[in-house]
């Protein structure tokens, strides 16, 4: 990128990528190939011995890739990005690259319900233990808090809850005893920048608003590229201590001569490499194009998002409407604190009916897709009781904010009379079905 252009408008268009130096095209191309021609012996060397960057195997990185990461850091304000095959994969990684068997992380109970699936079983079999605090006190992750402890993590503006999560104060915890903290911020791209809060790490399912179509699984993990890593070395033992996996490297010193990315060099180099979840080039090009797009689609989105809440919060089947503009006293305060130009795209409500009321509900729409995705361009529901978080326990389920009639909406970019009029009919429907069950 030529300017020195600063901002997400032209950035989603412009960084990372002018053209291709072998034939000029504009578009970014989509490099289909598995393997890269090495110049020499000692150049292929060099790059297996990261004596310099480029190209291997496509499980590990790929220019179509590259671009993503790029242009996602440049918008970020980060030093480095790693596109990898679904936002769960990044999750995980997120945390494998700094947590062993034995370590602990603290996470928000404020999660989508298959980030506590994966926290409160997938990595507990795999002997790192994840606690789940309540984000209201942010204290409570330092009580939380040992020797072993390696991480925090939240997200954002959480799913399906909806409360904001305070950046900020978590963060400014976390380095205090030499702890990071990882923000999903997958439901709210562009509207908040965690690491202008303090975060250290940003991960996102680029399934969601990035991609915007619905068309391509993906993940993303950005490094801030602002956590002294080097200077916690009992508390980050995975980046400061010699690693067998290149030589005996150590990540902080190993990567000094390129810049503040100690961080996603050691995810990029160790865990996509042996666990390979590759973020498929066909697929970040589907996700470029939403990129593209994604300032003018996310501001869309909440506009209507904000229409939504105020015709359910006036609905009389409708008891309570979960929404940050809605919300008040400290949970408010976060919500403006740290979101910008809207309160993103999701719209929670509860029905009078309870859960029989909510499957009614979503048997009646006709415009909104009954999906379990969120942040497509189209409006989406679900009911999440019996689905994204059926696994849960009925404990653990009111702990990540779902109740038996608890609707989730994902607020689409058509016009608003025809979102309007759909969840009018659905709700006068569902209350027509409840009355008859009476």
């Amino acid at each position: 990128m030529t300017s020195n252009a600063a901002h997400p408008q032209t950035l989603a268009l412009h960084a990372g990528y002018r053209a291709d130096p072998a034939t000029g095209s504009v578009a970014v191309p989509i490099y289909q190939t598995t393997s890269y021609q090495f110049q020499s012996t000692e150049h292929a060397s060099n790059l297996f011995a990261l004596k310099e960057l480029g190209n291997i195997y496509t499980r590990i990185m790929n220019p179509t890739c590259a671009v993503l990461e790029d242009r996602i850091t440049a918008l970020e304000g980060g030093s480095g990005a790693l596109a990898v095959a679904s936002g769960q994969a990044a999750s995980a990684i997120s945390l494998q690259n700094l947590a062993r068997v034995g370590d602990n992380v603290v996470s928000s109970t404020d999660l989508y319900g298959g980030t506590w699936n994966l926290f409160a079983n997938t990595l507990k079999d795999q002997g790192i233990e994840v606690r789940f605090v309540d984000p209201a006190d942010p204290e409570a992750f330092a009580r939380a808090t040992d020797d072993r402890t390696r991480a925090y993590y939240a997200e954002t503006l959480p799913n399906p809850k909806l409360q904001v999560f305070p950046i900020a104060e978590v963060a400014a915890i976390g380095r205090s005893f030499g702890i990071p903290l990882i923000v999903d911020n997958t439901a709210a791209p562009l509207l908040c920048r965690p690491f202008d809060h303090g975060a250290a790490v940003i991960v996102y399912s680029t399934t969601k608003y990035i991609g915007g179509h619905g068309t391509s699984i993906g993940g993303l993990i950005v490094d801030g590229g602002n956590f002294p890593w080097a200077e916690f070395p009992e508390r980050q033992p995975a980046l400061n201590t010699p690693d067998p996996s290149y030589h005996g490297a150590v990540w902080v010193e190993a990567v000094e001569p390129i810049g503040p990315v100690a961080y996603i060099i050691k995810a990029r180099t160790t865990l996509q490499r042996d666990l390979g979840a590759a973020f498929s080039p066909f697929n970040a090009f589907q996700v470029i194009q939403g990129l593209e797009t994604l300032p003018l689609r996310i501001f869309e989105h909440s506009r209507n998002a904000a229409a939504v809440a105020d015709f359910l919060s006036s609905h009389p089947a409708v008891d309570t409407v979960i929404y940050p503009g809605l919300q008040d006293g400290e949970v408010r305060r976060r919500a403006d604190t740290y979101l910008s130009g809207g309160y993103g795209g999701l719209v929670g409500f509860e029905l009078t009916g309870g859960r029989g009321a909510g499957r009614a509900f979503i048997d009646a729409l006709e415009l909104f897709y009954h999906v379990a995705n969120i942040g497509d361009a189209r409006s989406l529901a679900i009911h999440p009781a019996t689905t994204t978080h059926s696994q849960l326990s009925p404990e653990d389920q009111q702990l990540t904010g779902v109740s038996d009639g608890y609707v989730r909406l994902s607020v689409g970019i058509e016009h608003i009379d025809d979102i309007l009029a759909d969840l009018g009919r659905a709700l006068d429907r569902a209350t027509g079905a409840s009355l008859a069950a009476e």
